[in-house]
């Protein structure tokens, strides 16, 4: 064991029974568990980069579980947090607990912090990007880090889209949804109208009889806009397309209708942001 490691704070899974590694019990089962944590306060930070990172962004854990081979990984984060349990054991000890293979190192049960004050966001930011409805954490996680590297101010989600703090989510996006400022809207697409009374204007990614090529907006310095990108199978929704200033669309070659959402998603964002000072 690491000499940089207090023994003391060392807790084995295989032989305390305690409450709090109820958090990682069967993280597989995603549908079981996404409204629970939430409503606990509560997210998974999966691999050591994303823990570490999310510990940057001034995010508290509430404990620590990993593999004793990967402990000298976190040792400033464990220094950080004192009095923070850290849950040790197998490989296989580990993979019974949480339901699959944990073989980016480490996991942290976190602390959820508030949610962000949407005015405030919006007054402060000028690219900002909208998911609607997206279904696939994957695609999510890719989308925040394109986002994130790309130069958008905030993200937006509307209320049936998953959860950006989501293990697979933030692991996928290398940790980015930490830094980068996300809200969740809470009446869409009624929303729109708020986006529009703080001066954004908007936009949205969808295959429609008068979209037009992205290249051909003008994004201008100092003029806000907000990018919306729909569901991976239906799109964005007829009623939100009501409601936007146009839609665009990404020119495709060789009979390709269009990309996924996640590559659509930073060509979208390099045209949304490439005016603006990184």
């Amino acid at each position: 064991m690491p000499e940089i490691v207090n023994p003391e704070r060392i807790l084995h899974v295989a032989d305390l029974q305690d409450a709090r590694l109820d958090e990682y019990l069967r993280l597989s089962e995603a549908h079981l568990r996404m409204r629970s944590d939430v409503e606990n306060g509560l997210y998974i930070a999966e691999s050591t980069t994303v823990v570490s990172r999310a510990i940057n962004a001034g995010h508290v854990p509430r404990s620590f579980l990993l593999a004793e081979k990967h402990l000298d990984q976190l040792a400033q984060e464990f220094a950080r947090f004192p009095d923070v349990p850290i849950f040790v054991g197998s490989d296989e000890q580990l993979q019974d607990l949480v339901g699959f293979h944990l073989h980016r190192g480490a996991m942290a049960s976190m602390n959820r912090p508030e949610p962000l004050n949407l005015s405030e966001v919006l007054e402060r930011s000028s690219r900002i990007a909208i998911l609607e409805d997206i279904a696939d954490h994957t695609n999510l996680g890719a989308i925040m880090r394109s986002a994130s590297g790309l130069g958008v101010d905030a993200v937006l989600i509307t209320p049936k889209c998953v959860d950006p703090w989501y293990r697979r989510s933030a692991r996928v996006s290398m940790g980015t949804v930490f830094d980068l400022p996300w809200v969740r809207l809470t009446s869409w697409p009624q929303d729109i109208n708020i986006l529009k009374a703080h001066g954004y204007t908007m936009l949205a990614m969808e295959l429609t009889e008068d979209a037009v090529s992205l290249a051909e907006v003008e994004m201008t310095e100092g003029k806000k806009f907000a990018m919306i990108l729909g569901n991976e199978g239906r799109g964005v929704t007829e009623e939100t397309l009501s409601l936007v200033d146009q839609a665009v669309m990404i020119p495709m070659h060789r009979e390709v209708s269009s990309l996924n959402v996640g590559a659509a998603s930073a060509i979208a964002f390099w045209e949304l942001c490439s005016s603006t000072p990184k």
